[in-house]
């Protein structure tokens, strides 16, 4: 459906009619879709209504700007009003974790639990990012697209396309040349909203300062392989949330929400089941895939099984072996999750 917000047509999907609702934001503006936040967080619609939509100026969605990181804060505000939530689950994975911390920093009464997937708290990842792809033994990449596509001075919809085949293949723990053909068929390409994301919003990106503002309970997932938001990155925001958590994903890159896609949805399920415990609405009931079902302070069972455009998922069964635990500056708990 077609839904009006702050002047632009948004193309949103409801999922499920729990009674908690969940806002998943997708990432990779001008590349990403809603296909991705309803591959995953779609699967939780046995308990939750979860509301994916197209970001502005990106899929099927209006291309009105500005295309902000405050604008775009405050679509996912009017989608709350409108879907009549008093509160809701924030998540977002690579780019869409960045929206997703600052509406939780911004409107943190408004936030029952944050839900983050391979993201970053600034624009360090960005020289991360292009050390890792100059060092891959998987592919040489062209670093004249890489930085057409990380500086945000792509030329046009198929130079943006050609941009992002040549990156692709950073993105999984298991590189296979077939579903990168099948991602960059996928792609709606809006370079537009693009550039503007990468040369404008990207340059001055850092939130860390607001992240001790965050009140609610917030899930950190990190995959160990992901070469554009290291497990660095995610470390650094769940030191300064308090009382986060963080999993980091042994047998993933960019998205372990595909890559070990049962053990991923047990763990923000059991999240989930934990931080909303006692609220309105609030299930009271974790649906495990393999994992304990445990407090923060557990291990989970390991499973086997990309900027968050990935729409498809899958992983073997849980092995039922543990992680390991520790404790972080902050209070924040870590567990590497391990097959």
């Amino acid at each position: 459906m077609y839904v009006d917000i702050n002047g632009n047509r948004l193309n949103v999907e409801i999922l499920g009619d729990g009674e908690h609702v969940v806002i998943a934001h997708h990432g990779a503006p001008g590349l990403g879709s809603l296909a991705e936040p309803k591959a995953s967080f779609g699967r939780l619609a046995d308990a939750y209504r979860v509301l994916v939509f197209d970001a502005r100026g990106s899929g099927a969605s209006g291309l009105n700007g500005p295309f902000t990181h405050e604008q775009w804060v405050a679509d996912v505000e009017g989608l709350r009003q409108w879907i009549g939530a008093e509160k809701i689950v924030m998540a977002g994975g690579s780019y869409g974790g960045f929206i997703a911390m600052e509406y939780a920093a911004r409107h943190p009464d408004r936030v029952s639990a944050l839900v983050l997937r391979d993201t970053s708290a600034d624009n360090a990842n960005q020289d991360l990012a292009i050390r890792n792809a100059a060092a891959s033994s998987r592919v040489t990449i062209d670093r004249d697209k890489l930085d057409r596509i990380m500086s945000g001075t792509v030329r046009d919809d198929d130079d943006l396309r050609d941009c992002w085949r040549e990156i692709l293949p950073l993105y999984d723990h298991d590189y296979d040349p077939a579903k990168v053909e099948q991602r960059v068929a996928a792609t709606p390409y809006h370079y537009q909203t693009h550039n503007y994301a990468f040369a404008h919003n990207q340059p001055n990106y850092d939130i860390k300062h607001l992240l001790p503002g965050i009140t609610a309970p917030t899930l950190v997932t990190v995959g160990r392989h992901d070469w554009i938001t290291p497990p660095e990155c995610s470390e650094t925001i769940a030191r300064l949330i308090p009382g986060a958590e963080l999993r980091i994903f042994e047998k993933s890159g960019h998205s372990p929400q595909v890559e070990e896609a049962e053990l991923w949805e047990a763990t923000v399920r059991d999240f989930l089941a934990r931080a909303l415990a006692g609220t309105s609405g609030s299930s009271g009931t974790a649906v495990s895939a393999g994992a304990s079902g445990s407090s923060g302070t557990a291990d989970s069972a390991g499973a086997s099984g990309s900027s968050g455009t990935a729409d498809s998922a899958g992983a073997s069964g849980s092995s039922g072996s543990a992680g390991s635990v520790s404790e972080e500056p902050g209070g924040a708990r870590q567990v590497r999750e391990r097959p």
